[in-house]
């Protein structure tokens, strides 16, 4: 009976539909959190942001760049979502249903990180540019139509390795990202389950499990986060990582490392919530199976 079990295997995009669905709900919380990064000048709050936004620019423009958020999902969470659980049956099935420790599942997810970061690395440029457009001066704008076309305007008017811009931070994060959010989420929700004997198969479980995994990973990702869309969102100005961050510290203070925390909070929490809420379902219904 278990080994009939563990045979059960859901599809690849499971992961990266949940995340898609997810990013409908939350873009809006997504563009503020990026405009407050790279704001020149800190303190203005989330609600302010989008307020600031919607008087503007319009209501519309809180979904702005939409296209490259869902572009983005649809490669970089498929992509680590999808390795994640591949490497976790793997392991399952070698071991004969032994359930893998917090060991062995940090180095799956750093693993499916980093290629949900390299995968993603293209759309998540286009997405901090379409994002923050309309805060430049007119003549800066790239005036991107859709995700598509701002990946054949980087490639036309900049080249190729423009849409690996930040590939380091964003690894770092897709690393960070990964193993704080689905390895934390696994490990809640058995804890739950084993220690508070909540019900496996009941959305409170998955919602509080997702809760603890969204708080976590939002503490864990932020300095890269914030590297990250500084260095993207840059006009090729030839700085690194590094000297990004050592140079923000400097004029900025520690505090710029969690710039935008309650928003990133605030956006990941209920992204983080929804992704594993509909990934449940996916799996529950065994939608395109």
């Amino acid at each position: 009976m278990s080994n009939k079990k563990s045979k059960i295997q859901y599809p690849f995009w499971y992961g990266g539909a949940a995340s898609m669905a997810a990013c409908l709900v939350t873009h809006p919380l997504d563009l503020a959190k990026v405009r407050l990064q790279t704001a020149s000048k800190p303190g203005q709050s989330l609600i302010g942001m989008l307020y600031h936004i919607i008087t503007k620019d319009g209501i519309t423009k809180i979904y702005s760049g939409l296209t490259a958020s869902l572009l983005r999902q649809a490669t970089y969470s498929t992509t680590r979502f999808g390795i994640y659980e591949y490497l976790k049956e793997l392991y399952i099935n070698k071991t004969h249903n032994q359930k893998p420790t917090t060991g062995v599942l940090l180095p799956m997810s750093m693993i499916a990180g980093a290629l949900g970061g390299l995968v993603g690395n293209p759309s998540d440029v286009v997405n901090i540019r379409m994002q923050n457009d309309s805060t430049l001066p007119i003549n800066q704008r790239r005036n991107y139509k859709n995700a598509f076309d701002g990946i054949y305007q980087i490639i036309k008017n900049e080249n190729i390795s423009s849409l690996f811009r930040g590939l380091s931070p964003n690894l770092v994060r897709g690393i960070l990202m990964t193993a704080s959010q689905v390895v934390t989420y696994d490990i809640a929700k058995t804890q739950l389950i084993d220690k508070f004997h909540m019900d496996p198969s009941k959305k409170n479980t998955h919602f509080s499990a997702s809760l603890i995994a969204g708080l976590v990973a939002t503490t864990v990702c932020s300095p890269a986060d914030v590297v990250k869309t500084r260095i993207m969102n840059s006009k090729g100005s030839g700085q690194n990582a590094i000297s990004i961050l050592i140079n923000a510290v400097k004029h900025e203070g520690i505090g710029f490392l969690f710039r935008g925390w309650l928003p990133s909070f605030i956006r990941l929490g209920p992204h983080t919530i929804v992704t594993f809420l509909v990934l449940e379902q996916l799996r529950k219904f065994k939608l395109g199976m």
